[in-house]
């Protein structure tokens, strides 16, 4: 006799088929797991710890208290282990001690005042497992001057034309955010341009309420600024300039008031670039030569080609035309980009790179791998990888020389015959090279491979064309002439050799020290610097390297900052970790137990 389903029967089968579906799902769950490692402590030594109203005393004992005779660490910029000496790290960076702290396991706590810069990119669950003891910063007002952008290399007799970012942040203690001491006209300040101890430039400023604004300077040439060809300034044209608020009402931090910022005077322009009309390529190109070249760089803009209305590249002011002729002629590189027609009337004396505008044939024009030979340019462009490269967007077809020799080829969508793409040339000792494909800043544009493919064409034809080199045999160069207080100073190689570490002297307000600069596999490398300003020079004798880099009293960690990283209890006892579902052997057991069941159940029954 047949009998009808029971309760029971459905109940085991849906806690059955309850298991699998969990199990296919595979839900991931939080525990807490016991570690062997004793408690840590991550103690924020960042140096906003140590500024005005920082408490690093109280973190200090804070630390002790939590782990007697424990292990902290220190982190900011980097991570590092503990001592009791001053914060000196330029930034608050949670997540690479976050990772560490996870490797090693344990019971964690971060002991901080809560302005943390990187907390967007830390694991939040490593977060919330770990205890977090706040210590925040008293209120108070800031004005300060958040950075200072310009050209790096001059030449005598430039205009030069600062952008200058200053504001305020935080309030005063009971007011409200923003709110700064008085009203009306002490809402006024003065920012000034100081170059070796002299005011060169005076402006009044209104600050605003909160925030950052940006303004304008320009800087008239002065015996002041172009003293290095008089005597005055150190060897080598380098000059400091200190931009500074001054007359601010209330502010209570004066760290951050001022920044510095490096520049090179040189007697004239080594390389002046011609862009008639202006555009991308051109544009990038200036960009790029500053970077590559090492020595002073001025660009002439003519809109309308064919015309005589020449202006400044940089301030966009009115040139006439013999002052362009006088620079041509002065310059020891001419970069002709654009028209032909409107380059005829100036005669240049050094080497000349042409990079033709017109008549060109629009297309894809691909870059293939130059031939073995002995071209001028095979050192600078070995390793590239010409495949990955956009091609070129148009190429103009160059007259036979049978004196020139092709560095560079490109093919038509990779079909056809190579045509010349760029050729080197020396006429009467002056040496002459032409681009004549289009569409070359689109690898700059891409950055990457591309964008460091562009970056050695430019700088293998620069150093060709200028004989000893843009860099003056220099081997390796600053990344940033100037950086923030408890920031590296970062170097980059840039001699054909391989990386090696270099012995450098620095000296600062008549103190000598030696470092070594030891460059990774990438050809970058790290110095820390106490602030001041340093006249670097290569101690080993086999270069040329030497220059100025500033380190500012200047840094973020200075300015008044919201918590972000909230006090919290944390996870006590353990590491919070967490578990998939299929790693808990019992909900199998229950889906085989529950399949099992039922399936005995029915065959008593006698149910199918």
């Amino acid at each position: 006799m047949r009998r009808r389903v029971t309760l029971g029967l459905v109940a085991l089968r849906a806690a059955a088929i309850g298991a699998l579906v969990l199990l296919v799902w595979n839900p991931t769950a939080a525990r807490v797991e016991a570690g062997g490692a004793p408690p840590l402590v991550l103690l924020d030594a960042s140096l906003s710890m140590a500024g005005h109203g920082g408490r690093w005393r109280d973190a200090l004992d804070t630390a002790r208290a939590l782990v007697p005779g424990g292990v902290i660490w220190r982190f900011g910029e980097r991570v590092a282990g503990f001592d009791t000496l001053p914060p000196a790290d330029g930034a608050s960076r949670l997540a690479p001690a976050l990772a560490a702290a996870a490797a090693r396991g344990g019971p964690l706590t971060i002991v901080s005042d809560g302005a943390i810069a990187d907390l967007g990119d830390s694991p939040p669950d490593l977060i919330r497992q770990a205890r977090i003891v706040g210590l925040p910063r008293a209120p108070f007002f800031d004005a300060f001057v958040a950075s200072v952008d310009g050209p790096r290399r001059v030449a005598a007799g430039d205009t030069v034309r600062l952008r200058v970012s200053y504001g305020t942040a935080g309030k005063t203690a009971g007011g409200r955010a923003g709110e700064r001491p008085g009203k009306g006209e002490e809402r006024k300040a003065t920012l000034a341009v100081n170059v070796s101890g002299r005011r060169v430039l005076s402006r009044p400023v209104v600050l605003p309420d909160s925030g950052i604004v940006s303004t304008d300077l320009t800087l008239p040439p002065s015996p002041a600024f172009h003293g290095p060809f008089t005597g005055s300034s150190p060897a080598g044209g380098w000059q400091t300039l200190e931009v500074r608020l001054e007359g601010i009402a209330g502010d209570s931090e004066p760290r951050d008031d001022a920044r510095l910022f490096v520049l090179e005077v040189s007697p004239q322009p080594s390389i002046v670039l011609l862009a008639s009309p202006p555009d991308w390529e051109t544009r990038f190109l200036a960009r790029t030569l500053e970077n590559v070249a090492r020595v002073p760089v001025r660009t002439f803009i003519e809109a309308e080609p064919g015309g005589s209305r020449w202006r400044d590249g940089t301030t966009l002011e009115g040139r006439a035309a013999s002052d362009v002729a006088r620079a041509v002629a002065g310059a020891a590189l001419v970069i002709e980009a654009g028209d032909p027609a409107s380059f005829g009337r100036f005669s240049p004396k050094g080497a000349v790179l042409l990079w033709p505008g017109t008549r060109r044939l629009d297309g894809d024009w691909y870059v293939q791998a130059p031939a073995p030979g002995p071209s001028p340019l095979a050192s600078a462009l070995a390793g590239v990888a010409w495949d990955s490269l956009p091609p070129a967007t148009s190429l103009v077809e160059l007259a036979p020389d049978s004196s020139a020799t092709v560095a560079l080829a490109a093919r038509l969508a990779r079909r056809g015959p190579p045509r010349r793409m760029v050729t080197l040339s020396e006429h009467a000792g002056a040496r002459r090279a032409v681009i004549a494909a289009g569409g070359l800043y689109r690898w700059a544009f891409r950055g990457g491979a591309s964008g460091d493919a562009y970056r050695a064409l430019v700088a293998g034809l620069v150093d060709w064309l200028l004989e000893q080199g843009a860099g003056s045999g220099e081997r390796f160069a600053p990344v940033t002439y100037d950086v923030a207080n408890g920031m590296p100073v970062q170097w980059r190689w840039t001699g054909r050799a391989e990386p090696r570490d270099v012995v450098l002297s620095l000296a600062a307000d008549q103190r000598q020290r030696i470092d070594t600069l030891r460059f990774d596999a990438g050809g970058r490398a790290e110095l820390r610097l106490p602030p001041g300003v340093y006249r670097y020079a290569a101690s080993d004798g086999e270069g040329a390297e030497r220059g100025v880099v500033a380190v500012d009293t200047y840094s973020d960690e200075w300015r008044p900052a919201v918590p972000v990283l909230a006090p919290q209890p944390g996870t006590p006892g353990g590491w919070l970790t967490s578990v998939p579902l299929r790693d808990r052997w019992w909900l199998f057991v229950v889906a085989i137990a529950a399949f099992a069941t039922e399936w005995a159940c029915r065959r008593r029954e006698g149910l199918p």
